[in-house]
């Protein structure tokens, strides 16, 4: 086969990336959530993984042999030796921690995070394509779940298929980063379209912190491309803001008001009310300089203080850390953190792509400042691999050369 053809024909398959999409995307499943209480031992995260990786497995198994291909992989290597340490952590974790799902949970995400990279490399552009369809799909999916059938919760806020509304803004947010990768891939204006879905069911979850991080990656992206904005473009992107904006404001559920009323308004502005989360950063902190070197273990933070106050961890992915992992597991973070930054930095040989990744990692990763656990930050981990993937995969041409002089030195 020549190299030519070589890389036309198609490297990966979809049904890795699908099935470990919706384990990702799926969260916390297992049957008894489905009304199967017998069953509640069954997690399907397990059974998705498994899958996923007997399909991936097939899938590198039929990609061709390349040669000269080095990859820079030390964040990936930080990366699992944390997750490695976060596990070892139960061993000195309190009497009361949840030692075992916190486990599979770092065992699952580990495995999730490795598989989606060593799925990406096999051909980097295929794989983010096909992801942030995905995650498109996903989200239209969930905001027309959120609105039609599940509703508005016991707060008002809205979510689908059993998750919180933290996780659901995620989604929703991913959408519109989504749409606007499927633009650029495309120049077709359909995917945009359907932003107003995404940010009228994003409001509706009532997440400030997910909103804030949207707005925010957003900036930053406008901000580093802001030298190569034409006026044109920046008249067209107000447009479809304000459109946006009369689309959710004009079709939103009687809801909408009331819930940004109170929400937004009122506790937000007015009350200054953050959902008690400083209390619960100050006692995360408290913990992390009681165990300096080694943290509390995993699930410290709930072992130690939630278990009596009903809090179920820090709500902060770094509190977190260095409550349970003291020194030692913020130093294994931040290596895992800055190598992975510097090799996505520049974007590699394909800047968009990685881009892209990059900006839907540090969305989650932002969003996971203010809420959730360990497993909820998932989603940060599957596209800083993507990302990576797409960093550090040669370009065709690039491999060809590398090919020719490996093969040149073995024929000297």
């Amino acid at each position: 086969m020549s190299l030519t053809s070589w890389w036309r024909t198609p490297r990966v398959f979809l049904a890795p990336g699908l099935v470990l999409v919706l384990v990702a995307i799926g969260g916390r499943f297992t049957l008894d959530r489905a009304g199967f209480v017998d069953l509640a031992w069954v997690d399907l995260r397990v059974i998705g993984l498994i899958a996923a990786l007997v399909l991936l497995t097939v899938d590198m198994a039929r990609r061709p042999k390349t040669l000269g291909a080095y990859r820079p992989e030390g964040w990936l290597v930080a990366t699992v030796l944390f997750f490695l340490f976060q596990i070892a952590s139960g061993l000195w974790a309190p009497q009361a921690s949840r030692v075992g799902p916190q486990t599979l949970d770092l065992v699952l995400m580990g495995v999730l995070t490795l598989a989606y990279y060593f799925y990406t490399v096999g051909d980097p552009a295929i794989v983010v394509r096909t992801t942030f369809l995905l995650f498109f799909v996903a989200a239209i999916v969930f905001a027309l779940a959120a609105l039609f059938i599940n509703g508005p919760g016991d707060q008002g806020r809205y979510s689908a298929f059993g998750g919180g509304p933290n996780v659901f803004v995620r989604i929703e947010i991913l959408g519109v980063i989504s749409a606007i990768a499927l633009y650029l891939f495309t120049r077709r204006i359909l995917p945009l379209l359907v932003i107003p879905l995404f940010l009228l069911a994003a409001v509706l979850s009532g997440s400030r912190a997910g909103l804030l991080a949207g707005v925010a990656v957003g900036l930053a992206a406008l901000w580093k491309i802001r030298r190569r904005l034409r006026t044109s473009f920046v008249v067209a992107a107000l447009g479809v803001l304000v459109a946006a904006t009369a689309v959710v404001w004009a079709f939103a559920p009687p809801a909408f008001t009331s819930l940004f009323q109170e929400r937004f308004v009122e506790q937000t502005v007015e009350q200054h009310y953050l959902s008690d989360r400083t209390d619960i950063w100050a006692a995360a902190w408290r913990l992390a300089v009681e165990h300096p070197l080694a943290g509390a273990g995993l699930d410290g933070f709930y072992g130690l203080i939630g278990v009596n106050q009903a809090v179920e961890y820090p709500h902060n992915y770094v509190l977190g850390v260095a409550a349970e992992g003291g020194f030692l597991g913020m130093l294994l973070l931040t290596t895992a953190v800055v190598l992975w930054a510097r090799t996505v930095r520049g974007g590699g040989v394909r800047p968009q792509l990685t881009g892209l990744g990059v900006a839907a990692a540090v969305f989650v990763g932002l969003s996971s400042l203010f809420s959730g656990d360990y497993y909820d930050a998932r989603l940060f981990w599957l596209f800083a691999a993507l990302a990576a993937g797409a960093a550090v995969v040669p370009a065709p041409a690039e491999l060809a050369d590398a090919q020719s002089r490996e093969k040149a030195v073995v024929a000297r």
